[in-house]
């Protein structure tokens, strides 16, 4: 440690973090709704359904809906998975602390590794999003002039403009403190909630269609890539949105009663943001004033809500969507800087020191928020001009982020054969899958490395849209193995600066 606070009012949180090992040097100012909204926001449906609605028709039509619910029943059961390892190691840097407690030191500090530098990505990937708002909202915002379209190269270009400037904005509040991020974060959850069920609502009234539209499968019968190749790609819609829902473990330090709280607001995000989600996709598609005019595939879901509300009503929508686009991206790079800081005060980054550097009176670690946001936004600087920017870094970030996850649930799946949790008993009243914990993770798991096979496959229709980068194709297998000899590089020179601890176990 590199600077200490009184501890928290709240023993019992301190007592589980001095058990297992550590110092508070975080402050605790986040409750049940903080930690929730903490999730939510990193899911935000609002912004990653506005962004991809459009691919995800372009590829299945109608019929792309029902690739929604499996992977809501897929990220549920690896959901269910985490909530049970929140109640029992309350820690920040959530997915790094709990892969090394169940897969040993290397294990664990990959999965750390390659979580974080997929919340950089997505970080770079939802200030982009401003770009798909914006300029509908007032041309002045098409800073660079040209044609505002993500997927056009003026387009591309301003979003990189528009989303440096989100992340210098969410890297000043981090900087401030938890306090002013979790103020911040729940007003633009409470926003995001109210313009959820307000676009439900309005396009229910508005509705051409009944629901009975979600088994049209025309355009799946026109698809080169076939019925099967079609619910495949677009299917990715669904698993770029719901992921980031653990960021209430992220954020265990900062949390009261983390052991009770984050596990309700893990799995609470998570399903909100899928019936939420579902509801928004379903009662798009019975609003839509046409499904064959190429509008929902080119301009998607500000399109129907422009169509169906009218400009002023519609803008005022979008309002909605660019605060929720603001607080996802804030959330996102909280998440990743908490796990830099659990990462950097074990020593296991280089430049540990630093990065693992509490501000006594902010209570917050400043440094990982500064290099987290100075990444993602040379992460943007250097893609300026590519139309295929936003595909390639959603479908990497994703792969990045589905790994991380695996790297989790297939060890702790290990543990259980191996007779976990009944070896490492916890108070009652504790979250537990109990005898449904060893199926449950199994389907995790298969479903897990499923998910990481389709992300990764070699796709055009994926990564290189318009044919002119061919070699973006190979882009996620390329960045995997890049992110891994770069880790084995990071994780020497980390290791000949400190030895490898040994993980507490779970406070009793």
């Amino acid at each position: 440690m590199t600077s200490t606070i009184a501890p928290s009012q709240d023993r019992s949180d301190d007592t589980d973090l001095h058990e297992l090992g550590y110092q508070p040097t975080l402050h605790r100012k986040l409750g049940r709704y903080a930690s929730f909204a903490a999730g939510f926001s990193f899911v935000s449906i609002l912004t990653t359904i506005f962004q991809l609605f459009g691919f995800g028709y372009s590829f299945a039509g109608p019929a792309f809906f029902w690739t929604w619910p499996v992977v809501l029943v897929g990220q549920l059961l690896v959901a269910l998975c985490f909530a049970e390892l929140a109640a029992r190691y309350p820690i920040s840097g959530a997915m790094y602390q709990w892969s090394r407690r169940v897969g040993g030191e290397t294990l664990g500090w990959f999965a750390g590794w390659f979580m974080a530098l997929a919340q950089v990505v997505t970080a770079a990937a939802a200030a982009i999003a401003l770009q798909v708002v914006l300029p509908q909202l007032w041309s002045g915002f098409q800073l660079v002039g040209g044609d505002p379209a993500l997927t056009s190269v003026t387009g591309a270009t301003n979003a990189v403009v528009l989303g440096a400037a989100l992340l210098v904005l969410t890297t000043v509040v981090n900087a401030v403190g938890v306090g002013l991020m979790a103020r911040i974060n729940s007003i633009g959850v409470t926003c995001e909630l109210v313009g959820v069920v307000t676009v439900v609502l309005a396009l229910l009234t508005a509705a051409r269609r009944g629901p009975a539209v979600v088994a049209d499968t025309q355009i799946l019968r026109g698809s080169e890539l076939g019925v099967v190749g079609g619910l495949l790609v677009s299917g990715l819609m669904a698993a770029y949105v719901m992921v980031g829902f653990d960021s209430a473990g992220e954020l265990s330090e900062e949390t009261h009663d983390p052991r009770r709280t984050a596990p309700r607001t893990i799995l609470s995000a998570l399903i909100v943001s899928g019936v939420g989600g579902a509801l928004i996709l379903l009662t798009a598609l019975m609003a839509a004033p046409s499904l064959t005019d190429g509008n929902l595939s080119t301009a998607g879901l500000p399109y129907v809500m422009t169509a169906v509300l009218g400009t002023f009503w519609g803008k005022l929508l979008l309002v909605d969507v660019a605060v929720a686009i603001s607080v996802c991206t804030l959330a996102i790079q909280t998440a990743g800087s908490r796990l830099v800081f659990s990462m950097a005060r074990d020593g296991r980054l280089p430049f540990a020191r630093q990065l693992s550097d509490v501000d006594p009176r902010r209570g917050t670690p400043l440094w990982p928020a500064v290099v987290l946001g100075a990444l993602a936004v040379g992460l943007l600087v250097v893609n300026i001009g590519n139309p295929a920017l936003f595909t390639t870094l959603s479908s990497v970030c994703i792969v990045l982020l589905y790994l991380a996850y695996l790297l989790l649930t297939a060890p702790l799946l290990l543990r259980r054969l191996r007779g976990w949790p009944a070896s490492e008993p916890v108070p009652a009243g504790l979250f537990s899958l109990g005898r449904w914990g060893l199926p449950v993770n199994a389907v995790a798991v298969v479903y897990g490395a499923a998910m990481v096979v389709n992300l990764a496959w070699p796709r055009p229709e994926v990564y290189d849209p318009t044919g002119e980068h061919p070699w973006l194709v190979w882009s996620a297998p390329a960045v995997v193995l890049a992110v891994l000899a770069l880790g084995a590089v990071a994780r020497a020179a980390a290791l000949r600066r400190s030895p490898v601890p040994e993980p507490a176990a779970a406070a009793v």
